[in-house]
Order: C-alpha cells, then sequence, then structure tokens
C-alpha cells in the first residue's frame, strides 16, 4: 500500500476564518472555502482543465497546463512533494496576461530526479483549490556493466522495455515511478491481461502488483457501493464496422438520478444519448454502451467511466498505424462456388476484422480467413455461395475500414435444372492485382527503415562507447571482439562459456527483455534497442505426417540461440533440423508426430521468443479411394446400391451419410457400417427417388473431410406432360405439340407412340412412333371432325404410361371479337354520324365489314340498317326520324360471319345541334364542415337562338396553390345543389359550376372569393351542463378529467397546473369536441388547480377544477392534557405529518369518561394543535382521543393520559376570614393567530378571569358581533368561545375581546386570515 505525504503547503487557517471542504466538478480537484456565506457574485477557485499526469523520456520536455476558474481571479502557485521548484533552469512557471486563466510549468530536459507528484494551487480571498498530478521518468542509457557489477553485488535486477524497477528498492517507492494510468487499466481488465498490461507499463514485481491490486479493488469497490448496486460484464474498447468503437458493461445505480461523467485522459468529454454525436450513450435497461463515431488519430487514449467522482471503468484505446494498400473488391460468383476477397495492408497485422451482411466472420464451415505469412495479405474465404451469401462485406484493420459487394449469380445451366446443384471447385475474385508483388515491395520498404534505424542506433551508440572510453575511433560493431572485463568471481546468475568458432553464451539466470537505450546525436535522440527479435515465433496447427517449421528472426546476424521445447534443450537429429540463415533461425520437424506437440522457445542473447506447435491428425482418405468413391453407381430401379470408404485419422471419429442434403438413418432400406478403419452405406431395393448426391463426411476433433459420389437409379419414364399447344387446326390439317416427361428414367427419350381416335367410333388408329421431339403434324383429317390421341414415351427402360389429350377440331370457324361501343360524332334531324374502334380480334381473317343495328328508347327490338351479307364501311345513318332517340351497336364481319355485336351506345335525339346554356345564378355555399362543402343554384335563363335549356351541371374544384381544375362528378347532375367530400381540413379551395346540354357546356360560374374547408364560426362553449370543479384522488391511484366541447374553427387547447404548463407525465389527448387529462398514477405533487383553456379565432373559454392528490392521514402525535382553569382540560398533540402536505386536514377530538364510558365527539374541523374540554367533573376520570382527518377519512387515535381529580374524604372545618376576592379582568389564554381555507369553520377560544365576573364583548374590525347571529358566542365559567360555521372571505379581519367589570378592562385581539380554495397554498396553518 502507498502512503502519501502531507504538503507542506496545507497551512492551518487564519483567525476567523473557517475550512469547509468542497467537492468540484472535475474529479481529483478539491475545494477549501474561507467563508461561510459567499458574497454575491464572488466563488471560490476551482479547475476547469486540470494537469494530465505524464509518463515521458528523460531528457524530454515535460509540460503541466492547468485552467482555473473564480471571482476575483485567483493566484497559482506550483509545488512538488519531495523537493522544491525554485530552480529556473529546471523549473518555468508560465501565464500569459492575455489568458490570466491559464497556468504552465515547464521543464526542458526532465531527468529522473524529477520524478514526483506536483501539486498545482489556486487561491482567492475567498476560498483555494488543489489538484495533483504524477510525473514519471523513463530512465534511458541502460549501462551493460553497470548492471553486471549491482548483479554481483547481490542486487536482484528486473528490467522491462519502458520502466526499470530495483527489487531492493520496491519498499522505498515513489509516487512518481509507476503511471496512475496503470492500475486503473489493470482493475478494468481480465486476468488473463494481466501479465501484457504489466509488460507495457513496466512493472516486473508481480508479487507487490497483485498485493496492491488487490487493496486498490477494496478502496474502488468500498467508493463504488456508494451509488452502484452491481457492476459486471465489462467489455473494454473495441473497433465496429464503420468506423466507429464501442465499449460496454452492466450497471444497476441505486440512484437512477445521478450523473454519468465520461473523461479522456482526464479531460471530461460530452456525449449525449443521440448516436449522431461524435461520442454518445445508449443504455438498454442495466445495459450501458458508449461509443465514438468517425475513429480519426486523436481519439486514442484512456477512457473513463464516473458516476458523481467516483471510477467505475477504464479502457485504453491505441489506433495501430495501418492502412489499406489495396483495398477489397467486388466479387461475382454463380451458386456452389467460393468467393474471395482479399487486401493489403500497409504495416503487419495478425488479425483483422471481417464482416458479412452486419454479421461478423469466423473461421468455420462458412468462412475460412487466411493471412500471408509477412501478415500483410488478408483474405476472406465465403465457401459454397448460395444466394443467401450475397451483400456488403468489410474488413476493419485499426480505424480503416473498407466494403465491397458479393454478388451471387444463379446458375442457368440448363443440365441442371430442376436438380441439385454439385459444388464447384473454382475460386470467384482475386488475382486481378498481384498482391504478393505489392506486399513483397512494402515489407521490402518496411525492412528498409527498420535496418535504417538499426545502423543509426548502432553508430550512435559506438559515437557514445567511444567518447565515454575516451578514444579517437570508434569501437569494433561486433560486440564478440571486445575485450573481456577483468576476472572477477562468478555467479551463478550469468556464465559465459567460450567456442572454438564463434562465442557463444549460455544464460544460466534470467532473462533480459528489451531495454531502451537513448542516445543524442546531431541534436536528436534515438533508441537502441540492442540485439532483439524484429519477428518473433508464431503459433503453428500441423497435420500429422507433414513438414512443421517455426522461424523467427533477430536484429543481427551474428548472434546464435538455443531451442527448447517444454523447458527442454532440443538436439538435432534425422527429423529434426536447426537453421541458422543470416538474421533467420528457424527449426524445421520433417514428419510431426502426435509427441511432437509442445511449447518451443528460442532464447538469443538474453532474449526469449516463445510459441505453440500443435500436431494434428484431422480424418484423412487415400487419393485413390477416394477417386473410386467419387464415381456414380449406377443401378435399375429395385437394386441394391453400395458406397465404401477406408478411413484414417484420430479416434473419436464422427461419421454422417447424406443423400441430397439429407442425413441418413439406419432402417430396413438403409444399412450402415462404421468402424476404425472404414465405413460403408448398403442401399437396399432403391427407387427412382432415391437419384442423387451421395455424402460422406468424417469429422473429429482435428477437422473434418468430405467425399461425394452419385447415385443414379434407372426406371421407366413417367407420363408426358399436358396441355397439348395447338400450333395449327385448319381444315385439312392437325398440328400440335406437347411437353416431355417430368423424368425420363434416367434414359433419354427415344420415341413417342400415337393413337388417335375420331369422336363418335370405338376404334383407336396406331400412328406408328415418330422421333423423339415431342410435336406432331396430322395431314390426314377431316373438315369439322374432332381427334383425340393417346400418347406414349419410349427409352431404354421401357414405355410410359399414356397421356390423353382433349379433342381437337379440324377446320373450325374463327369469328371476330367485338368491335368498341358506337360514339355519336354529330346529330341532325335526318343523320346521325357514328364511329367505332375495329376489333383487336379477326379471327385471323380481314375483317369484310360491320353490320349496324339500331332500337328506339323503350324498345326491346333491334332493327338493322343493313344485311349481313351487304356489310357496311360507312359511318352516317340516314334511317332517322326527328325527335325520336336511338341508340346503337355493330358487330365485325369475316369469312366465318358475323362477330358478337358491340355494347350499345348512348342514347341520342335526331334533332338539329342545340345551343350550350349560359351560366348558372345564384351561386353560394349552403354549409361546410372541415371535410365537406355544399353548393347551391339557380338554373341559367333560356334565350332562343342565343343560349339553350341546360341538363345537367358539372361541378368542378381546385386547390388555391394548383392551377389545375378538378371535376367532381363524372355524369352531369340534375337537381341544383351538390355537396363536395373529400377536403382537406382548413384548407382553401376555389369552385365553379357548368352548365351542360346536348349542345354543349356553357360558361363556368364561380364565387367571388376562395373557401376555407371548415364549419361555420362557433366560440368555444363547454356543452357539460354539470362539470365538477374539485376532485380528491387517493395517491396512487389515477386522476381522469374529460371536458367536451364546441367549438369552430378547431380549436387550441391548453392545460396548464397552478398557471403553468402541465408535466411531460400528463398525458392530454385532444379530439374535435374532446379533450381529456390522465395522470396515471397519481402523487401527491399534483395537487393543484388545473385549467383548460379551449382558443379559436373567434374567442376562448376556460374551465378549472381542483385535484387534490391524497391519502389517508398519519395520526397526529402524542397528547397531552394540563388545566389551566378548574373545570376545564386543556388537550395539545403534536401535528400530523401529513399537516403541511394537505391544506384540508383537520382534528378531531373525542371524549370519554368513567360513567359515561361511551366515546363522544366535543371538538370537529380543527385546525389548530389545542382544545379546551369544559364540564371536567372532579372525581371522574377521563380519556380523550386525537383523530387526524381529510377528504380520505379518519387517522388512526392518538391516546392521551388519563385525567382525573380525586375527592378526598375528611373531616370538614371551617375557618372564616376575612378575605377579598375582588380582581380586574386579565386574560389566562389569550387569542391565538387563526389561517383557515374558505367555506370551513373557524374556532376561536380564549380563557378570562375576573371578580365579578366580567362582561365580554366580541368585536370584528371594531364592530361588535354579540349580536349577529352568524357568529355562535358562549361564555362557561370564564372560557369565551366564538364559532363561524362557514368562513368566507368577507370574515377576514382583526378580532378582539374585552372583558371589563367595576375593577377594570382587559381586552385581546388576533387575526384571522382566510384562504381562497381557487389558490390556496399547501403551507397554510401557522404555527404557534
Amino acid at each position: 500500500m502507498k502512503f502519501f505525504k502531507k504538503t507542506k503547503d496545507e497551512e492551518p487557517t487564519a483567525p476567523g476564518q473557517v475550512a469547509i471542504k468542497k467537492r468540484s466538478r472535475v474529479p481529483g480537484v478539491m475545494i477549501t472555502q474561507f467563508v461561510e456565506e459567499l458574497p454575491v457574485g464572488m466563488t471560490t477557485p476551482d479547475f476547469t482543465l486540470k494537469p494530465i499526469a505524464l509518463t515521458i523520456q528523460e531528457g524530454k520536455c515535460a509540460v503541466f497546463k492547468a485552467i482555473v476558474s473564480g471571482n476575483p481571479t485567483p493566484s497559482v502557485h506550483w509545488t512538488r512533494s519531495n523537493g522544491e521548484v525554485t530552480e529556473p533552469e529546471r523549473y518555468k512557471i508560465v501565464s500569459d496576461p492575455a489568458t490570466p486563466y491559464e497556468h504552465y510549468i515547464e521543464m526542458p530536459e526532465v531527468s529522473p530526479e524529477q520524478a514526483d507528484t506536483y501539486k498545482c494551487f489556486a487561491t482567492n480571498e475567498y476560498g483555494k483549490a488543489v489538484v495533483t498530478a504524477n510525473l514519471n521518468v523513463i530512465e534511458m542509457g541502460y549501462k551493460k556493466g553497470k548492471a553486471m557489477k549491482d548483479a554481483r553485488a547481490g542486487q536482484s535486477l528486473n528490467f522491462n522495455h519502458k520502466t526499470r524497477v530495483v527489487e531492493s528498492d520496491k519498499d522505498d517507492k515513489k509516487e512518481g515511478e509507476i503511471d496512475p494510468r496503470f492500475w486503473d487499466v489493470l482493475m478494468s481488465a481480465d486476468k488473463k491481461d494481466y501479465e501484457k498490461i504489466c509488460a507495457e507499463f513496466g512493472v516486473t514485481n508481480f508479487r507487490w502488483m497483485l498485493k496492491t491490486l488487490n487493496v486498490k479493488k477494496v478502496e474502488r469497490e468500498e467508493e463504488q457501493a456508494k451509488y452502484v448496486e452491481k457492476l459486471s460484464n465489462l467489455k473494454h474498447i473495441e473497433v465496429k464496422p464503420g468506423g466507429g468503437a464501442e465499449f460496454e458493461f452492466e450497471m444497476s445505480l441505486k440512484n437512477p438520478n445521478v450523473k454519468i461523467f465520461l473523461f479522456k485522459n482526464g479531460v471530461m468529454v460530452p456525449f449525449s444519448v443521440e448516436t449522431e454525436e461524435k461520442h454518445f450513450l445508449k443504455k438498454t435497461g442495466r445495459k450501458f454502451t458508449f461509443g465514438i463515431k468517425d475513429l480519426a488519430g486523436d481519439d486514442e487514449g484512456l477512457y473513463q467511466v464516473m458516476v458523481e467522482g467516483v471510477l467505475i471503468f477504464s479502457t485504453d484505446f491505441k489506433v495501430p498505424k495501418v492502412d489499406f494498400l489495396v483495398k477489397i473488391q467486388e466479387v461475382k460468383a454463380t451458386e456452389r462456388e467460393d468467393a474471395v476477397f482479399e487486401c493489403v495492408l500497409s504495416s503487419p497485422m495478425s488479425k483483422i476484422q471481417w464482416t458479412g451482411r452486419n454479421q461478423p466472420c469466423e473461421q468455420g464451415e462458412k468462412f475460412d480467413i487466411e493471412v500471408s505469412e509477412d501478415m500483410l495479405i488478408h483474405s476472406l474465404v465465403v465457401k459454397d455461395c448460395a444466394k443467401l451469401d450475397g451483400g456488403i462485406y468489410s474488413v476493419c484493420a485499426g480505424i480503416k475500414s473498407c466494403n465491397a459487394f458479393l454478388v451471387v449469380e444463379v446458375d442457368n445451366d440448363p443440365a441442371t435444372k430442376g436438380k441439385k446443384k454439385v459444388r464447384k471447385t473454382t475460386r470467384a475474385g482475386g488475382g486481378e492485382v498481384d498482391l504478393a508483388k505489392i506486399a513483397a515491395e512494402q515489407k521490402a520498404k518496411l525492412d528498409k527503415e527498420r535496418d535504417e534505424r538499426m545502423e543509426l542506433a548502432k553508430q550512435i551508440k559506438a559515437d557514445m562507447d567511444a567518447k565515454a572510453a575516451g578514444a579517437p575511433e570508434p569501437e569494433p560493431e561486433n560486440k564478440d571482439e571486445k575485450e573481456e572485463p577483468e576476472p572477477k568471481k562468478k555467479e551463478p546468475g550469468d556464465e559465459e562459456i567460450p567456442v572454438e568458432e564463434k562465442k557463444k553464451r549460455v544464460r544460466t539466470g534470467p532473462l533480459i527483455p528489451d531495454t531502451i537505450i537513448g542516445k543524442m546525436f546531431q541534436g536528436k535522440r534515438f533508441h537502441d534497442p540492442g540485439v532483439h527479435f524484429t519477428s518473433g515465433l508464431s503459433d503453428i496447427s500441423v497435420n500429422m505426417g507433414n513438414r512443421g517449421e517455426l522461424e523467427c528472426k533477430l536484429s543481427s546476424e551474428n548472434c546464435e540461440g538455443i531451442w527448447y521445447k517444454d523447458g527442454e534443450e532440443i538436439e538435432a537429429s534425422d527429423d529434426i533440423e536447426m537453421k541458422h540463415d543470416g538474421a533467420f533461425h528457424r527449426l524445421i520437424l520433417k514428419n510431426c508426430k502426435e509427441e511432437d506437440s509442445g511449447k518451443y522457445r528460442f532464447e538469443a542473447d538474453g532474449r526469449k521468443t516463445e510459441s505453440m506447435l500443435i500436431v494434428e491428425d484431422p480424418p484423412r482418405v487415400n487419393p485413390d479411394d477416394l477417386a473410386d468413391f467419387s464415381k456414380p453407381v449406377i443401378i435399375k430401379v429395385g437394386q441394391s446400391a453400395t458406397f465404401k470408404l477406408s478411413i484414417m485419422g484420430r479416434d473419436p471419429m464422427k461419421i454422417y451419410w447424406y443423400n441430397e442434403g439429407e442425413e441418413l438413418v439406419e432402417d430396413k432400406h438403409i444399412n450402415i457400417e462404421k468402424s476404425l478403419t472404414h465405413s460403408r452405406l448398403l442401399l437396399s431395393k432403391c427407387q427412382r427417388k432415391a437419384t442423387g448426391e451421395i455424402k460422406i463426411k468424417i469429422k473429429n476433433e482435428c477437422g473434418t473431410i468430405e467425399g461425394i459420389s452419385r447415385l443414379i437409379v434407372l426406371d421407366r419414364p413417367s407420363p408426358a406432360l399436358g396441355p397439348v399447344e395447338i400450333i395449327e387446326a385448319s381444315s385439312a390439317v392437325l398440328d400440335f405439340k406437347w411437353r416431355p416427361p417430368k423424368d425420363n428414367g434416367g434414359s433419354p427419350v427415344i420415341n413417342y407412340i400415337l393413337e388417335r381416335q375420331q369422336l363418335g367410333r370405338n376404334s383407336w388408329m396406331k400412328l406408328g412412333q415418330i422421333p423423339g421431339e415431342p410435336k406432331y403434324r396430322d395431314t390426314d383429317v377431316d373438315h369439322g371432325r374432332k381427334y383425340c390421341y393417346h400418347i406414349r414415351a419410349v427409352t431404354e427402360q421401357g414405355i410410359s404410361e399414356m397421356m390423353e389429350t382433349d379433342d381437337i377440331q379440324a377446320g373450325t370457324r374463327a369469328y371476330p371479337g367485338q368491335p368498341s361501343s358506337p360514339k355519336v360524332i354529330s346529330a341532325f334531324a335526318n343523320c346521325i354520324n357514328l364511329e367505332w374502334v375495329p376489333p383487336s380480334n379477326t379471327g385471323g381473317t380481314n375483317i369484310l365489314g360491320y353490320h349496324l343495328e339500331k332500337r328506339k328508347k323503350g324498345s326491346n327490338l333491334w332493327g338493322s340498317i343493313n344485311n349481313v351479307k351487304e356489310p357496311i364501311k360507312g359511318i352516317a345513318v340516314k334511317d332517322v326520324i326527328e325527335g325520336i332517340e336511338y341508340e346503337f351497336r355493330v358487330a365485325a364481319i369475316n369469312i366465318s360471319g358475323a362477330g358478337e355485336p358491340s355494347t350499345p351506345s348512348e342514347f341520342v335525339i335526331a334533332r338539329d345541334p342545340k345551343k350550350p346554356p349560359g351560366q348558372i345564378n345564384d351561386l353560394k355555399v349552403t354549409d361546410s364542415t372541415y371535410t365537406t362543402l355544399s353548393l347551391g343554384w339557380t338554373k341559367p335563363i333560356e334565350e332562343e337562338g342565343v343560349q339553350d335549356e341546360a341538363k345537367g351541371y358539372f361541378v368542378e374544384i381546385r386547390p388555391a396553390a394548383n392551377p389545375e381544375w378538378d371535376r367532381c362528378n363524372n355524369n352531369p347532375i340534375i337537381i341544383t345543389s351538390y355537396n363536395i367530400l373529400g377536403l382537406k381540413s382548413m384548407a382553401m379551395y376555389w369552385v365553379r359550376v357548368i352548365a351542360t346540354n346536348d349542345g354543349g357546356e356553357g360558361e363556368p360560374k364561380g364565387l367571388d372569393n376562395y373557401i376555407i374547408a371548415m364549419p361555420p364560426p362557433v366560440r368555444p362553449h363547454f356543452t357539460d351542463r354539470k362539470m365538477k370543479s374539485f376532485m380528491v384522488v387517493r395517491a396512487g391511484n389515477s386522476a381522469r378529467i374529460n371536458i367536451n366541447f364546441v367549438a369552430s374553427p378547431m380549436p387550441n387547447i391548453t392545460w396548464l397546473k397552478d398557471g403553468m404548463p402541465v408535466s411531460k407525465l400528463v398525458n392530454i389527448s385532444n379530439s374535435d369536441n374532446t379533450s381529456q387529462l390522465l395522470i396515471s398514477t397519481s402523487e401527491r405533487p399534483d395537487t393543484g388547480i388545473y385549467t383548460i383553456i379551449v382558443k379559436n379565432m373567434v374567442g376562448q373559454e376556460t374551465f378549472s377544477i381542483e385535484i387534490r392528490v391524497t391519502d389517508d392521514p398519519k395520526p397526529p402525535g402524542p397528547a397531552e392534557l394540563e388545566q389551566n382553569v378548574p373545570g376545564t382540560v386543556t388537550v395539545t398533540w403534536t401535528p400530523s405529518p401529513d399537516e403541511r402536505r394537505d391544506d384540508r386536514l383537520h382534528y378531531i377530538v373525542s371524549r370519554r369518561d368513567s360513567v359515561k364510558r361511551m366515546w363522544q365527539t366535543v371538538a370537529d374541523h380543527l385546525f389548530n394543535n389545542k382544545f379546551t374540554a369544559l364540564n371536567i367533573m372532579a372525581g371522574r376520570e377521563y380519556y380523550f382521543r386525537v383523530y387526524a382527518k381529510n377528504d380520505m377519512g379518519l387517522s388512526e387515535p392518538s391516546e392521551s393520559p388519563t385525567w382525573g381529580v380525586t375527592k378526598k374524604k375528611g373531616t370538614l372545618r371551617f375557618s372564616f376570614k376575612s378575605l377579598n376576592f375582588e380582581s380586574a379582568p386579565s386574560f389566562l389564554v389569550p387569542l391565538k393567530m387563526h389561517s383557515t381555507p374558505e367555506r370551513y369553520e373557524c374556532y376561536m377560544s380564549c380563557a378570562v378571569r375576573g371578580d365579578p365576573t366580567p362582561h365580554v364583548t366580541w368585536y370584528r374590525n371594531n364592530i361588535s358581533l354579540n349580536t349577529n347571529t352568524n357568529y355562535l358566542i358562549t361564555n362557561t365559567c370564564g372560557v369565551c368561545s366564538m364559532l363561524i360555521l362557514r368562513v368566507g372571505t368577507k370574515d377576514t379581519g382583526e378580532y378582539k375581546v374585552i372583558a371589563d367589570n367595576a375593577l377594570g378592562r382587559a381586552e385581546c385581539s388576533t387575526k384571522l386570515t382566510v384562504n381562497e380554495l381557487k389558490w390556496m397554498c399547501v403551507d397554510y396553518i401557522l404555527r404557534e
């Protein structure tokens, strides 16, 4: 556990000051306020941006930045825990006068001694604020000689590639030695990631780390327990397809209204619940998902979620420096073919994310994910493509992504039509770009850059070593040629063994991981990692018997190493070969066996790399056996078929047999044999439907293999398919065709056998066999006869059942179709001109002419205008009588005769043309609603020779914004009124009416102004006769108010509560004539005056109703008794807890004595907490109960203690003294202040004494009330009381009681306040 030293700047407050601790909105900032109350407009100091903890390499510039706030402007100074910041060459404190709230402290060339905890103080006269930030410095320039010296001195050193931690000094750790982000990341991570995180932050003492972590976890859980009930399912940040990233967790909050904050690198990040923002939060039940859209390089950092200042979750987001050199391209594949997507990256990555149709693609039966050896080329193989596999596929590498379409085309090969497609071995996609060439060029570029960095690092190191040794030339680069130091006592942790050819150091002590060495060269700092692995070992899986190869690459070509398997050194043998090719080291296992599986390690120069080799034994099949198995098996129906395949592989193996994709199970016709070496399938008594693909699937834990064959069962064909299609049916020829059999039985159709029967005869005539084409032309027919045919298909397997055709007639008559209905072009007294459209069906021949008929109106007989044998082609009908009304029909005539007549034409009168009518008169709107409009008008005036009588009317309408007129009625109406339907509410329209007759249409007549689709204006008014103005609702129940009204046009409806808009939790439903207010679950704060305002252009109407939400009252507190005047008892009690929340709550006092033993109410409607009971008799015991009452009912009673005055019996002795009891009036109990709701009772009382008995007079506003019958005034034994039965606003005022006798006068006054019910406050009772 870490202990923090108290800062020197924490001085005690000055005399008269206070020290009030406050919490800032920025986590980690502590504020101390020096005064109890801040003046108006003044604030204590605070930080709007706090300094961020830094981890920086030695020699670089470290900067802390802080932005403060406060009024007056605070002064800022910096301190550190272990040391001073007064050295100007090491610490520069900067603040810009133009931005007085920004302050910096700079350390130009930071050194390890400056690693510490730094504090920033902001102070003004009203308080101060303090915040801390840690500075971690990574030491550079690790010296091998110094490390060896320390090792021989007995110190055990552990090194990491970022931070060096000395175990002997671990108890003296400073606060600044470990990045504080380390603990935040570690507490939110899985245990399997501890080692990776420790390596990243440079922590090697795992025992100390685990101990400290457990302590911090307990502290964190205690802090989280204040706000969080449960925290689970923590998922760290992941990049999602589409260019975003998300992290999530499940959390149950104790208070759902607490505030949640998101921080990035210690800076608060704003977020919203909308996914359109950069940072957003999605909450689903207990699940919280934080997302980042449109990822960029500056989104990298540590993200933290806090609840009210308590850290809940931390996740570190790092953006890989990678991009796509070649993006995936669109792929077109056919069914059952494999599709390949390929891309090339700019930097090696072992795994990238593939997504297909918004679902992740994982290695399995459907997808193969392939990665090249250099990890630059990545491929996704979509196996056995189906139509459903088409869609968008995308790939994501770091924050970069690309996508492309997969188009799966249907295989239209007619040979496979109606059959199950065989899986293809070809691949679609890829091959358009030489990816291997691009990847090789990129790899060469990366290797060149790495080598340049290595050479530069070696040169810098040599220069620095030469300078340190004082030699003019740098030492040779080959470390093995350096002179060894003077012999010293060797420790077991480090031994060097000389070898004849090359020096090879065998490590017996701990490995030394990569150590960063920094040197200055030409003003720049470079890193010299020494000998290290540029490419480590990778886990591989090898099938048994195959060749396995492990490869790694070092930064130096002159470094040897040792191979280990499961901790034991590997020696070369016939099956094991170890190669050293430059910087590459390879271990080759020529014939992998099961015992070769294990963990392999390669060590060189104190560095190591490890990987796993797994030898798998998947199911295997001899290729020759598989080729024999793939040959189709052909049998005849009823025979048996056998399939057998020899197998090898690791047990246990599961074997499945399939027929056309359906798994086969054993029954009386299916026998399956399974053994360790083979599997056999026997199908007995096979039927034609068994024909199809036979597949065997063999599976074990190492893999799956399949074998595919085909079963063909031969049978005779099925019948030919009808109905027949007639190509020609003339008087001399019948030409027709049919469809071939649905199933040819496995053999092609050779011939068809045909038989013919003439309708009316019993015999069938054989026509013989025709070739396999399914059609026949019969020339031996008689005109008008009908024939029936039998058709049978012939194959090598036999003859099918017969197919019988329908009757086919030779030389059938084909009549033309119907022409269109005749249309009247013009009509005169002696001639009517017609036209029509010829029929579309001519019957196969030319139209010779037409047969025209006419019919008078009212007659059922059609008369021919021409003879059928004398077709006409004209359209003028002259055989008419003036004044008679006719209709016409026409039939087409071809060589076969006349066809069906057309539908009749419209009636037309044989007379000269009429004049169109004039304009209508008196067009007006008779009624209107929101969707309809009623019009009325009078007929136009008839003028002979100018305008004739109107026979009908058309109504047209158009919206104000549309220039085109729409006709409301297709046929003219006779009446002079019309209702237009389907209008849009409150829309503007223009309307007009056109008169028409046989002479045509007259001029349109419209309204002078546009009209609005709305009813006649009506001022809003309520239709309910009795509307409640008061409603009492029990808390928890629903409250519903229905208001019915009439208004036109549609009004605007507003609901108010106590003059303010209602809450969003209140449901408002409005319709044309009704408005409803619904409170689904009422609570006491819902009490108030609810007002509805119905307003339109004509006027407005309002109505108010009071809703009182209450519940059964809680009982008052304990009742106490006291006696101020003999014969009376004053009962006092503590108010009910509901008194402040319910202004209608009052009290009832009941009394019972020891004689009557029955409870009787002695006071009701009490709004104070005191009551004086009269007529208390000595010798009796009295009991009192106090109830609280509201609109819901009575509470439980509050019992009082027993009250009684005991009569003592004794000797009566008289002692007479001259006493004077006369006294001036005085008040024992004065009047109290009263505030009473309107229409409630008000009870006032006081106690007065005096001798002789004083005369008491009541006054209101100095007007005597003793003779006013509206006030009930009593005076019993000095207790003066007045009761107002129904308080009104007129009773408000000052009340006074005057008591006087011969010796003097006394008075007492009070005030009565009457609260109007409509605007009454909840807290209305004035306490004593």
